[in-house]
């Protein structure tokens, strides 16, 4: 696919609906979504940030590195992790959504797949609902999004299941069964992002394969958001070991992933990445001038 044809889908206008009457543009310019795990185990930053004031203090950073979007997880998703209940989970991160939240600096995403979190957390403040399990998890979890009015990102996850052999094939058998229940439940299509779960129970040689055909995701119709950080295949490309190290190769995907048509892109250093989107965003916006050129000839 040349840069031509690509570049008529890249840029895409959308208006992401959010609780609390919210909305984000998303097309024109790169989002990104800045990771704040107040959690011990985490596989990057465990720890780091389990004290809500810490948490707090790391957030306003991001915030002024150029996240638009927190993304607060009490849970980690990490291969392994030990798995806490909901009352647990409320606890991490409910102190950390009224703090950020009286601030009123950026908008806040809850990254869980139980309802009752769910639920608390747009009560608290947050106008986005994060669930890896892609709605599929919790039965509670539809409802509470169609509720709420809140935003939500619907991610592909292979995990506890047999995967079809295409990668694509297999992102349309999980995502669509997650665009039925919503729809079942009422959630407008205004409220969903798409993320195809790179690095969620999935091997190198497929998250190269989905970034490689990342446009075809664009078959949905709806935005997508991609979560490249630091993962463990960023790792097995460069050499680098520690998670910290990799945030390079995660601005390269970023980059990648922006021009194939990637709206909103999840990541632990919002300031290692905000220039390489800045760049790809200008590259598109050329893209678009020339192409309306062409057309007027």
């Amino acid at each position: 696919m040349s840069d031509r044809a690509f570049a008529s889908f890249s840029v895409t206008q959308h208006q992401w609906s959010l609780a609390h009457g919210r909305v984000l543009e998303l097309g024109a310019r790169s989002v990104l979504m800045g990771i704040l795990n107040v959690t011990p185990d985490s596989f990057s930053d465990g720890g780091l940030n389990f004290d809500p004031k810490l948490a707090v203090v790391a957030a306003n950073k991001m915030i002024a590195a150029g996240a638009q979007i927190i993304d607060i997880g009490g849970e980690s998703t990490r291969p392994g992790a030990q798995s806490i209940d909901g009352k647990t989970e409320i606890g991490r991160v409910l102190p950390v959504i009224q703090a950020l939240a009286a601030q009123g600096n950026a908008l806040l995403s809850i990254d869980t797949y139980r309802a009752e979190t769910a639920q608390a957390a747009i009560a608290a403040g947050c106008h986005i609902i994060n669930d890896v399990w892609g709605l599929q998890k919790d039965d509670g979890m539809a409802g509470v999004v169609a509720s709420t009015g809140a935003g939500v990102v619907i991610m592909h996850s292979g995990r506890e299941r047999t995967k079809l052999d295409d990668v694509i094939d297999d992102q349309k058998f999980y995502l669509e069964q997650s665009l039925e229940i919503a729809a079942e439940a009422g959630i407008k299509p205004s409220s969903i992002v798409l993320d195809p779960g790179i690095g969620f129970a999935k091997g190198m040689e497929e998250n190269l394969k989905l970034l490689a055909r990342f446009e075809e995701l664009h078959q949905f119709g709806l935005p997508l958001l991609v979560g490249t950080s630091r993962k463990r295949f960023l790792g097995a490309i460069t050499g680098h070991e520690s998670a910290s190290d990799r945030d390079r190769a995660t601005a390269a995907t970023s980059v990648v992933a922006r021009m194939k048509g990637g709206s909103l892109f999840r990541v632990h250093n919002v300031e290692a990445n905000v220039d390489a989107l800045k760049v790809a965003d200008a590259l598109l916006a050329t893209q678009m001038a020339d192409q309306a050129e062409n057309k007027g000839d």
